[in-house]
């Protein structure tokens, strides 16, 4: 009696492993899955082309000058909050030192955004 639950269990256990590597196969072949590739590496970052970030500034800066002075207050955070990514991503690709990430909110937000928007302006790439 347990020699035929054990080779029911072990036939069970073949034909699951077959249909399992039948479909492996086909999405393989179908192209519907993928085996992993070899991961890049954390010392070769990819970055935007500085060309393409300064116009995402530009216009983000415009943008936010249109703001109208009735819009929803999530507006025009969401807009800053984007201003302020892209802003920090171009003093990245210029090594301009800045404290944007470490700044909270506020006056004083406001007058690092302004220190690293003079910083980028010396570095060539004025972002207004």
């Amino acid at each position: 009696m347990a020699g035929a639950l054990l080779q029911l269990a072990l036939l069970t256990a073949a034909l699951v492993a077959s249909f399992g590597l039948l479909g492996l196969l086909t999405g393989l072949f179908c192209g519907t899955v993928r085996l992993r590739t070899r991961r890049r590496r954390a010392e070769d970052p990819v970055h935007r082309p500085l060309q393409q970030v300064a116009a995402d500034l530009r216009r983000l800066a415009h943008q936010l000058a249109l703001v109208p002075a009735g819009a929803p207050v999530a507006r025009r955070r969401g807009l800053q909050a984007a201003y302020d990514d892209v802003l920090v991503e171009a003093a990245a690709l210029l090594e301009v030192p800045h404290a944007m990430t470490l700044t909270p909110a506020g006056p004083a937000r406001d007058t690092e955004r302004a220190r690293l928007q003079a910083g980028l302006a010396s570095a060539g790439l004025d972002p207004r």
